[in-house]
């Protein structure tokens, strides 16, 4: 399927159900993420998405602020979220503003974008596509923070770039 307005609106539909049957789950995350750290609730972060254009995710707030690496600062309550993958709930919003899809790579961090794009060739070309709330890689492959995961997993994300379908 190559029909980018169809997966359009397979977006949008199912995000915005998939945000109607969330939507009494991700208040109570909100009020639990206020009650025990405060405001803000969410969290947004610069991403490079299609076309490496930057846009800004959202997700549920997991940590709180301070001094402290990020295993120290990582809340009960966030070790839950990120445990159940609950703390990437907002990203459907980033489905229905249009700076996400559904299914595609996972959007990285702009320093490891950089990084990555030196160190492995065609690297890039996972920007072809919007960004996913999950793809192939994840669904394919365990979490990595090596450059021979990311390439693993960019065979996999550029395998979907080229094989796209319903």
């Amino acid at each position: 399927m190559r029909s980018p307005a169809l997966k359009r609106l397979l977006d949008v539909a199912c995000s915005s159900v998939a945000l109607a049957v969330a939507a009494v789950p991700m208040a109570a995350i909100a009020l639990a993420i206020r009650l025990t750290m405060g405001s803000p609730v969410l969290f947004r972060q610069s991403r490079p998405g299609h076309h490496g254009h930057l846009f800004e995710i959202l997700k549920f707030r997991t940590m709180r602020d301070g001094p402290g690496d990020d295993a120290e600062r990582i809340t009960r309550l966030g070790h839950l979220l990120r445990r159940t993958s609950l703390d990437e709930l907002p990203e459907l919003w980033n489905v229905l503003r249009g700076d996400m899809s559904l299914i595609g790579p996972r959007p990285e961090r702009p320093a490891f974008v950089e990084q990555l794009t030196r160190q492995i060739p065609f690297y890039g070309q996972r920007h072809v596509v919007k960004p996913g709330v999950t793809g192939w890689a994840q669904v394919r492959y365990s979490y990595g923070a090596s450059v021979e995961d990311a390439i693993e997993k960019m065979q996999y994300d550029l395998y979907y770039v080229k094989h796209m379908s319903l």
